[in-house]
């Protein structure tokens, strides 16, 4: 029992460190132009919302339920996760179909950070939850996670960037902030002996629902010419067409 429990630490840290790594992507831009890191990103952002919308529907979920054998419990949790984005995002200001309506000043970077921060966090508890629960629960649950950083780390490098920071800073402070997720993950492992840690499964399936659905896709079919948009939408249906095979075969 005691090794598990490390070896599920260990899972953790490495997640943890995988996820701070993601967070340095903004790098990659440096190799492209303005207008070919604007035309990739739509289709990216529908990619997460499908792979968001799919994890948490067809593997989230299913776990959860079966984890805690309470429908009203797993109902509660994954609403609350729902709410929690929300809550966070009204609170701080940050909604990613309102961001690029900000005047790009220094201060709108700092509270892009401070939100990505604590949205870390909240992601770490809820994909430590998952390893606590089962390994492969926890995999899958940072899989998804993983699918929504990539597009938001890099529209987090872009604001940053016309905020007027330098590219150096905007990838080591977004480095900075990614810590914030294995803080939340070691938290949840820690906890997992006083409370029951299932709850944080249907947790991040709310969670990953709402950024999927309210967040990504809206922005992602809104922030390109209208025909189009069944880009967006194939990489969407592709996301959630992934997951949905991932979940049949596993």
């Amino acid at each position: 029992m005691c090794s598990r429990v490390v070896a599920t630490l260990w899972w953790i840290l490495l997640a943890g460190a995988a996820m701070t790594a993601i967070a340095g992507i903004g790098v990659v831009t440096l190799a492209l132009s303005l207008e070919r890191f604007e035309a990739l990103m739509p289709p990216l952002v529908g990619l997460a919302a499908g792979s968001l919308l799919g994890g948490a529907v067809f593997h989230l979920l299913p776990e959860g339920a079966a984890a805690l054998d309470d429908p009203l419990l797993v109902t509660l949790s994954t609403v609350s996760g729902s709410l929690a984005i929300a809550v966070l995002e009204r609170v701080l200001h940050w909604h990613h179909c309102h961001r690029r309506a900000h005047d790009h000043r220094r201060p709108v970077g700092w509270l892009i950070l401070v939100a990505d921060g604590l949205h870390n966090v909240v992601g770490g508890l809820a994909v430590g939850g998952a390893f606590v629960l089962d390994t492969r629960v926890g995999v899958t649950a940072w899989t998804i996670a993983a699918a929504h950083e990539i597009p938001q780390e890099l529209g987090d490098f872009g604001v940053l960037v016309h905020s007027g920071w330098s590219r150096r800073a905007a990838v080591m402070w977004n480095l900075i902030s990614a810590v914030g997720f294995t803080l939340g993950a070691v938290i949840a492992w820690g906890a997992s002996g006083h409370v029951d840690v299932a709850l944080l499964v249907p947790f991040a399936a709310g969670n990953f629902a709402y950024l999927g659905v309210v967040d990504l896709l809206p922005e992602a079919t809104t922030s390109v010419p209208a025909g189009q948009r069944h880009r967006v939408v194939a990489a969407f249906l592709i996301g959630l067409g992934l997951l949905g095979i991932a979940a049949r075969v596993t």
